[in-house]
């Protein structure tokens, strides 16, 4: 009975991953190709349909766009910087408290290193951020 439960599992489990990777190739894909981007990205911006672009607003909405990334990615490494920084307090924690066991203290110890690693992510993706928006900007 073990036996069947498994085989019958097994299958199921096949078959799901079967359907899981098929349908996505079976459902049609609407392809909508966009031959302006600049007016794209204009009425993007200025919240309107079929808006004029010149010089100055292009620039305009490439500043936006910029703006607008660089303070979604700021936040993001302001929260990750947060949780870091509280991790290395609680790795702090379980390192004074661990008492001398070598297991507490070895997972006092890769809490914090993993703390660090983390907060060096993140500084090297505010950098990385940077220069890849510098470049695509044009700013450098």
């Amino acid at each position: 009975m073990q036996k069947l439960i498994k085989r019958f599992s097994r299958s199921i489990l096949a078959l799901v991953a079967t359907v899981n990777l098929a349908l996505p190739l079976s459902v049609p894909v609407l392809v909508h190709a966009a031959p302006d981007i600049q007016g794209g990205l204009c009425e993007g911006v200025n919240l309107e349909v079929g808006a004029k672009c010149d010089a100055a607003s292009e620039e305009e909405a490439k500043n936006k766009v910029n703006q607008t990334l660089t303070l979604v990615i700021n936040i993001f490494s302001l929260v990750v910087g947060i949780v870091a920084v509280i991790m290395i307090i609680v790795g702090g924690l379980k390192y004074i408290t661990s008492g001398g066991d070598a297991g507490n203290v070895t997972g006092a110890k890769n809490t914090i290193i993993y703390a660090i690693v983390g907060l060096v992510v993140v500084a090297l993706a505010q950098f990385i951020v940077r220069f890849v928006l510098g470049r695509v900007s044009g700013t450098e």
